[in-house]
């Protein structure tokens, strides 16, 4: 054989393991020696035979990837399903909820609104940069070790495939959740003119904090339901996707932030109520815990309902 073929066999060597190279090698040289044959027996020339058959061949680099069993691509199809499916639900749950939870912090810090904003922004685009960068380095590493994307796969039965979702169910959800949005909207605007209690002029003390109704805040509430609602009414129209498990993470999380920070800093019930009412002294303690508990549920919720959504995507 020429330098050509030396060449060639030398590139592809290099990118081999030692053990693997005298194998390969002889093997190598005999298939472009057959091949030369095979080119000149048919009234070709020699030399122009060799540069043929390396052609054929193609890059040594990828021929000593296929010997080597070594993938070209960063995340090829023997984990890339595993890949997405994990992707979308740390997208979907953790990026949510971090935001959340540093507009959360930074209300109760009494930070403006527009840094509060900025930096719950900031938090959720670091946050999902962070998991997009990591996941995608660990899957990479799974998938050039052998021994590890092995086990990456789950196996697949048809009984994995998801139910049919009963139709009728989600319709009576979201007549069920129009009509609590009807009647607790109700209740927050009715809340300064309809009360039990009344002071010594005889006005109304309403239940709800008049700090919610003086700063606006009120509408907040009411936007964030009015979100909700739209968000359940995607997720019966439309079939799961990452931007409709975004959005609806979105809302739940924001709306539970907002009623924790609320409860937190004293901003939800109106103590002239609970003592016009002569509720005990420390219900409003408990009812604080309760509402916050209900906050980090909901959180939960959030990260649990995304993660069992991306695993029958």
């Amino acid at each position: 054989m020429s330098s050509l073929t030396d060449r060639y066999v030398q590139a592809t060597l290099r990118r081999l393991p030692a053990r693997q190279r005298t194998d390969i090698e002889r093997e190598l040289r005999a298939s472009i020696a057959d091949a030369v044959d095979d080119r000149v027996e048919d009234g070709g020339d020699t030399a122009a035979a060799e540069v043929a058959a390396l052609t054929h061949l193609g890059d040594p680099a990828r021929l000593a990837a296929g010997y080597a069993d070594r993938p070209l691509q960063l995340i090829g199809p023997a984990v890339f399903l595993d890949y997405t499916r994990m992707l979308a639900t740390l997208l979907a749950s953790v990026v949510p909820v971090v935001a959340a939870v540093v507009a959360f912090l930074g209300a109760v810090d009494e930070a403006p609104w527009l840094t509060v904003a900025g930096d719950s922004l900031g938090a959720a685009v670091t946050t999902a940069v962070h998991i997009a960068v990591w996941t995608t380095v660990l899957y990479a590493i799974i998938e050039r070790t052998p021994a590890l994307r092995l086990t990456s796969g789950r196996p697949w039965t048809p009984d994995a495939l998801p139910e049919p979702p009963s139709r009728r169910a989600r319709w009576g959800e979201l007549v069920a959740g129009t009509v609590v949005l009807v009647l607790v909207t109700t209740f927050i605007l009715l809340s300064p003119v309809v009360s039990t209690e009344h002071d010594a002029k005889g006005d109304p003390i309403g239940v709800l904090s008049p700090w919610l109704f003086d700063t606006g805040f009120v509408w907040v509430f009411i936007a964030i339901g009015v979100a909700s609602l739209g968000a359940s009414f995607s997720r019966y129209y439309l079939s799961w996707s990452l931007p409709v498990a975004i959005a609806g993470s979105v809302v739940s999380a924001t709306g539970a932030g907002v009623l924790g920070w609320a409860a937190a800093t004293d901003h939800l019930l109106n103590p002239a109520f609970v003592t016009a009412a002569g509720w005990p002294a420390g219900i409003g303690t408990w009812l604080t815990a309760g509402l916050i508990a209900l906050a980090g549920w909901t959180l939960l919720q959030t990260i649990i309902d995304a993660f069992a959504h991306s695993r029958r995507s």
